[in-house]
């Protein structure tokens, strides 16, 4: 999800909630400890130098169970750093606390900002000698009757 879209849910919105990919909601005392950008300059196992920036949001609970940040807040807080740290229209990633910090992506779905898992993944496949993955194919699936017959030299 892009940051547009998130100013344009919270313009919709009387309250936010965060939910977890599991279905549980992040506890709705929780602040937006941090708006960012952050620039990641890699070189992928290739050899291709690679550029990627995204928008980020840090969710961090405290003990204060009356803290209730509303939209028009955290409006604000996005507009500011749009001024102050020249953000485009990047796509957002979100951090929260687990077990460690994790980083999600972001999706909406009316109600709720919903944080979707990240996967690593390799890219630069071709160069590392990765097969590419076959199709998997249900029998049931293959095609029946005259396609293979005894002497038909489908076998």
């Amino acid at each position: 999800m892009k940051l547009s879209e998130v100013k344009n849910n919270l313009r919709q919105l009387e309250k936010i909630a965060f939910q977890l990919p599991n279905g549980e909601l992040v506890p709705n005392h929780f602040h937006v400890t941090e708006v960012g950008k952050i620039t990641k300059n890699f070189i992928d196992c290739g050899g291709t130098v690679r550029n990627e920036e995204v928008a980020n949001f840090q969710l961090w609970n405290a003990n204060d169970y009356d803290h209730r940040l509303h939209p028009e807040k955290l409006l604000d807080i996005i507009d500011l750093s749009e001024k102050i740290l020249k953000l485009d229209d990047l796509e957002i990633e979100v951090e929260y606390q687990g077990d460690t910090i994790g980083k999600f992506g972001l999706d909406f779905d009316g109600t709720n900002f919903l944080l979707t898992s990240k996967q690593t993944d390799c890219l630069a496949k071709e160069s590392c000698g990765i097969p590419e993955e076959k199709p998997k194919l249900k029998m049931a699936d293959i095609a029946t009757g005259t396609s293979c017959t005894p002497g038909g030299n489908c076998c």
